[in-house]
Order: C-alpha cells, then structure tokens, then sequence
C-alpha cells in the first residue's frame, strides 16, 4: 500500500472528499430553518342584497287641505279599498349590506280614495270665503322615495343596533270633491254638476330623517326588526315620524336565492303646509296598516 499507483491514489482522494462533502451538507440541511408557515389571509366581507316587494293596507287619519277647503279624513282600509275607483300601489324595499354599512331604499307609490262616509268638511283657510254643504270625496295620488344608510353600531349574539339616516321625497296630487252651497265662492275651483272640484296640481318636497333599528335573530331564518325615525325638522315638512316592525321567517332557498316571508305594521306620520289663503295646501295625516311581503336575499 506504501506504493499505490498514482491513479489510485487519486482515487482514493476523491473519495474521501465525496464522503466528507456529504455529510457536511446532511448537517447542513439539519440545521436549515424550517420553512415558515403559510399565512391565510381572510377574504374581505362581501356586498349582500334583499329585495322585498310588499303590500301596505293603509288607513288615513288627518287632515287634507286643498285650495284653502279643509277636510277631516278617517278612513280605515276597507273604506279606502270601497271608495277607490281604481286601488293601484307599488311598494318594495331594498337594501345592500357589507359588514356593519347597508345601504336602503324604499319607494311606495298608490292611488286612493276616500268618499264623504268617511271625510268631513272643516273650517276654510284664512282668505277663502264662503261655507260648504258637505264634502263629496277626496283623491290622492301619491309617491313616497326613502333613500338612507345604516351603521351597526352595536352587536351582542343574535342582537344588533343599528343607526340610520338619510331623506324622504314625497310628491302628491290631491282631488277634492265638494258640494255646493249657496254662499261658496267657486272662483278658483272647477265646477260641474253640483260638485265643485278643488284639485292641488302636482305637490313636492323632501324631508331628512334620522332613526335606529333593532334586528333581533329569534331562532335561524327568523328576525324581528324594530325600526323609528323622525323628520322634516323644517326644512321640508314641519315634523314627521315613522314605526315600524315587522318578522321575518324563511321560507326556502332556490339557485342560491333565499326567500322569506314579512308580516308587520307601518306607521307614517308628516305634516306639510305651504301657501296662504286659495293657494293653502296641507297634508296633515297619519297612515297606517300591516305590511306583508316576499323577500329575496342574495
């Protein structure tokens, strides 16, 4: 061995230095950090939508003052549906939700009537002179346009408390129908037969309104909503109000849309005036009555 041949030799060398490379890099990789965790980002809350088409079965209790002739209203449901020649309404509600913001909509629109059963004259306006026999019935077409957000601002379980604002545009044309009498000045009013027709023209405005809701979960699929508001402060009406509340139970999904039935009740109080003496026009009213509704949850 003293002798080895020189290829050998060399060999051999290689060798050693192949087995020692290795188990360098076998320790080496020992002691390599382990590869770091795979950090799972969570997806951001996303948009979700309902749609809600509804039926609101309203009663009116106030006063309507057109052309300066007031009238007391205190119709129920079934006396507006017996006097309307044509009941039309179109109601929906829809709302936009992304973690604590929603954003809402409502918009209800209809067509009513109530007859001299259930309306009675009041005292004319300042200016106009002249006394009425007795009112004949009274027409109203009417829109009313919610646009809003909400902020939940407070959460504990199935309890959530949320803050709302936003406006209410109305817009209203007013038909009252009135009978003659001897002592009546019909000068600015429409007369034919023996009716004198009193009718306000297009009539518009917006109120601000400021509110709170309560969504309560009863139990999965079921939710109890509490919702207050008032406005106008002013600025458009004098003063309004609204309350509802209304239950909502599921009925069934379908292609990823849920559906729910709405059962409740709406109330809808405001009070505008604008104009003096033949020009006055007042909406001095309450409406009220159960909703019930489809929604769709997407």
């Amino acid at each position: 061995m003293r002798y080895l041949p020189r290829w050998l030799s060399c060999v051999l060398m290689v060798s050693a230095g192949l087995l020692v490379g290795g188990a360098n890099n076998s320790h080496a990789a020992d002691l390599s950090p382990p590869p770091a965790p795979e950090i799972v980002t969570p997806a951001p809350p996303s948009w979700t939508y309902r749609f809600t088409p509804y039926g609101w079965l309203t009663a009116l209790n106030g006063t309507q003052t057109i052309r300066g002739r007031s009238v007391k209203v205190d119709a129920s449901f079934a006396d507006i549906v017996e006097a309307s020649d044509t009941l039309v309404a179109l109601m929906g509600d829809f709302e936009a939700r992304n973690g604590p913001v929603a954003l809402f909509t409502d918009v209800v629109w209809s067509k009513i009537g109530a007859d001299g059963n259930n309306i009675r004259s009041r005292t004319l306006a300042p200016g106009v002179t002249g006394s009425l026999a007795a009112s004949l019935g009274l027409d109203i077409e009417m829109a009313i346009v919610e646009v809003g957000a909400a902020y939940e601002v407070y959460r504990s379980g199935p309890l959530a408390f949320d803050l709302l604002g936003g406006a209410r545009y109305w817009h209203q044309s007013g038909d009252l129908s009135l009978a003659l009498a001897a002592g009546v000045s019909t000068a600015d009013l429409e007369v034919a037969g023996g009716r004198a027709f009193a009718r306000s023209g297009s009539v518009d405005w917006v109120d601000p309104m400021l509110g709170a809701r309560i969504r309560y979960t009863v139990a999965p699929g079921h939710e109890l909503l509490l919702r207050g508001d008032i406005g106008g402060f002013g600025l458009g009406s004098d003063f309004s109000w609204q309350a509802i509340g209304a239950y909502g139970f599921e009925l069934g999904t379908y292609q990823g849309i849920t559906f729910s039935g709405v059962i409740g009740y709406r109330a809808l109080y405001v009070d505008y005036a604008q104009g003096e003496g033949r020009q006055r026009y007042q909406f001095d009213m309450l409406q009220h009555g159960p909703v019930l509704g489809i929604s769709a949850r997407f």
